[in-house]
């Protein structure tokens, strides 16, 4: 797989492509980013822009981790030293998760964002974005409607980040996509340049296949989970046997196929009795998918199957969890 192709894997859209297909020709020394708000446990929404961040690197791009304590501040998370305590454990995490720690820097927000030329770049993209449109960027990322004024600062703090951090990359789930095209209209404003974005995809909810997997609505998975705790969350979940010809509805088991195991692993062992089929090892995702669409693969050999492998990714971040709890 060439740098393009890892760069782009799994990606609900790039912005723009021409601009990624003009990165991944030379990528050494590049910078990509991911900002996260410290607020807990790594879950799966994490963990999917994760996994796009070790395709960058295995791409031969630098990451930076913003690990957003001002954001968090702002969006009522607790105090810098809570957020603080939550960072590290987050930090943690995601090295364990598999980042190349010697590739991956991880900042703090407040290290620079309380700065002189910060908060007054902050203060002229305030002049020029009106108040709906940041409104609009902060529900789509908190999945409602604003309340209070910090919280139409968050996303033009967050498309300064993209300056500051002083990256050639923005990465983020679809739930960041106004944030980064108000970066790409802001920006140039202020003399500085646009940078490409890649979103990833939105898992569906676990149960239901609808909306989006939430760790504050609904049921998700977590680094904290255990391995029955997988095994109860997977087989409870929403796995029809076929497509949904309408398209209403997606298969949370196969996106977490498509975005977690599939690109972690070479290949994806079934277990099954010979009287079922035995053994049955997909190297493609694509034919996965398929042979649960046409009947040749059981959604429950799928659960169980999924659940060993998400077990498998998790459990490093589950051991370095138990060691900062001492």
């Amino acid at each position: 797989m060439d740098a393009y192709e890892l760069i782009t894997r799994n990606a609900e859209e790039v912005v723009t492509d021409e601009e990624v297909r003009e990165l991944a020709e030379a990528p050494a020394e590049k910078r990509a980013y991911v900002g996260y708000e410290p607020s807990g446990v790594l879950h799966i929404g994490h963990l999917l822009t994760a996994n796009k961040l070790i395709d960058l690197q295995d791409a031969g791009m630098e990451v930076v981790v913003l690990l957003a304590d001002v954001h968090a501040y702002l969006n009522g998370k607790g105090t810098f030293e809570e957020i603080r305590e939550t960072a590290e454990r987050m930090r943690a995490q995601f090295l364990a998760y598999g980042l190349d720690e010697d590739r991956t820097e991880f900042v703090y927000g407040s290290e620079y964002q309380l700065e002189e030329d910060f908060v007054l770049d902050l203060h002229e993209m305030a002049l020029s974005t009106s108040l709906n449109r940041a409104q609009r960027a902060m529900a789509e990322i908190q999945g409602g409607e604003t309340a209070t004024v910090s919280h139409v600062l968050y996303p033009l703090m967050q498309a300064l980040d993209i300056e500051y951090l002083d990256l050639d990359l923005a990465v983020g789930g679809l739930d960041q996509r106004k944030v980064h095209m108000l970066a790409r209209e802001e920006l140039p404003d202020l003399g500085y340049d646009v940078r490409p974005a890649i979103h990833t995809p939105i898992v569906a909810d676990l149960t239901s296949g609808e909306g989006k997997m939430s760790s504050s609505e609904g049921v998700t998975i977590s680094m904290e989970d255990s391995a029955a705790d997988l095994e109860e969350k997977v087989n409870s979940a929403f796995c029809p046997p076929e497509r949904d010809p309408e398209g209403d509805l997606e298969n949370p088991v196969l996106e977490l196929f498509e975005y977690h195991v599939f690109p972690r692993f070479e290949s994806v062992t079934v277990e099954r009795p010979d009287q079922y089929g035995g053994n049955v090892t997909y190297e493609r995702y694509d034919d996965l998918a398929d042979d649960l669409d046409v009947g040749e693969l059981h959604p429950a050999d799928a659960k169980s199957t999924l659940a060993s492998y998400l077990n498998e990714l998790i459990e490093p971040g589950r051991e370095a969890l138990r060691e900062l709890s001492g």
